[in-house]
């Protein structure tokens, strides 16, 4: 057991500044800007008003006159972070302002120039991507008061403004409530590298009550809004408007059928490219848990998920593979043969199948039992409902098959003391 020790001696003590991870907001960008240098006006006035310029077919229109900019005034990360909001969410609006029975083949290249530059910039592709859409499109009424969800507006919309604002916020407070198991995580990595077993117990229950109320927080897309005079208390997300005006917008143009052969950014590739669209599966949250927990899915999910990293910021990514690369935890707690441990880490992972099962009632609500209904009537929503991905995520799984496969072999990480 020496070697193994001094080997763990010689391997850095994780922290989340390395990766450029909030203490306070974990993996969301603290307190995102929301002006661009006055250079990039012309961006911002349409994305400020896109719901209006979409609903009434004018963005095609406007972003074909929209003067080609270049990105040499963007001077800071936060300003490029939130250059990609805006672009992206152009972008998104240009594509599938008729729905998905005329999309856009061709970006013209006054937003495919820009838009590819800074995606480079950030190491994240053109496209919209989760740190797009909840990372980086959040912001506080009152930034004196807590994060939460009457305290707190999105910067961009689509179509579907009070749903899509519910959907997006309450996933902002899915990211802020993982920021404890993250934290504990990393205690938890560190307890293994400077082996303390009190230090690993106290982290893994704290990983645990986080990934609990994880799905107590997800619970909130549910909850019917209380008005009050000057404010509203919680946003419901409504399953029919999700599906039928919201979803088109954070669809892609890689395993999608309504855009087999992709997208062309014009004066970039003369080729179409494909990118998935906004996908769950591009939040790091459960991939470092899943990293640490040792949780081994099917070859098909596991495929699907490391492809959804390369649309994370970069640091986000490598935080992920900085886990991978640490002493595994499972190894750790059968060697100890301590029962305390063992039975602290299944809780975790137990905690966690469960999150993925409300995960998979959450989706049939919004997605399978949507889809049935807007079967049954004449579309009555602009765009309207995206019947090419029926059954598919916006990131292009076929969905629910992927979410259960996903959750038992989560299950199937329970530890044994004969294992």
């Amino acid at each position: 057991m020496e070697p193994q020790s001094q080997n763990l001696k010689t391997i850095p003590l994780l922290s989340l500044g390395r990766f450029h991870i909030s203490e306070e907001y974990g993996f969301l960008l603290p307190n995102p800007l929301k002006e661009l240098p006055d250079h990039y006006r012309p961006w911002m006035e349409i994305a400020n008003k896109l719901p209006h310029l979409i609903e009434s077919h004018q963005l095609q229109a406007q972003v074909d006159k929209m003067p080609l900019l270049t990105c040499q005034f963007l001077q800071s990360y936060r300003e490029q972070r939130l250059a990609h909001l805006v672009l992206s969410f152009i972008t998104m609006g240009y594509v599938w302002q008729k729905g998905e029975t005329q999309p856009k083949e061709v970006l013209p290249r006054n937003l495919a120039l820009p838009f590819v530059e800074v995606s480079r910039n950030l190491g994240i592709p053109p496209i919209l991507v989760h740190a797009d859409l909840v990372l980086t499109n959040w912001t506080t009424r009152d930034p004196e008061r807590p994060l939460e969800i009457r305290n707190l507006d999105v910067i961009f919309s689509f179509p579907g403004e009070e749903s899509l604002r519910g959907f997006i916020l309450v996933t902002v407070l899915v990211e802020k409530a993982a920021v404890p198991g993250i934290k504990a995580l990393v205690q938890a990595v560190n307890a293994i590298l400077q082996p303390s077993q009190n230090s690993l117990l106290q982290a893994l229950q704290r990983l645990r009550l986080c990934i609990q109320d994880i799905t107590r927080t997800l619970g909130q897309m549910h909850e019917v809004p209380v008005l009050f005079p000057t404010f509203c208390l919680s946003y419901y997300v409504d399953p029919d408007i999700f599906y039928a005006v919201i979803r088109i917008f954070l669809s892609g143009w890689k395993d999608n059928p309504a855009m087999p052969v992709g997208l062309i950014y014009e004066g970039v590739s003369p080729e179409p490219l494909k990118y998935s669209g906004g996908s769950a599966a591009q939040s790091t949250v459960l991939h470092a848990f899943d990293e640490f927990l040792g949780i081994c899915h099917s070859k098909e999910s596991a495929d699907f998920l490391h492809r959804m990293r390369e649309y994370m910021p970069p640091s986000h990514k490598a935080f992920i593979e900085e886990i991978h690369s640490t002493p595994s935890l499972r190894d750790h707690i059968l060697s100890s043969g301590n029962g305390q441990l063992l039975t602290a880490y299944n809780q975790c992972v137990e905690a966690l199948a469960e999150l993925r099962s409300y995960h998979i009632t959450v989706v049939t609500k919004y997605l399978i039992t949507a889809a049935t209904k807007a079967k049954g009537r004449r579309p009555n929503y602009v765009p309207g409902p995206p019947l090419a991905l029926e059954e598919r995520g916006t990131g292009g799984t076929v969905v629910l098959s992927f979410l259960k496969s996903v959750r038992d072999k989560t299950l199937e990480a329970i530890l044994h003391q004969s294992d």
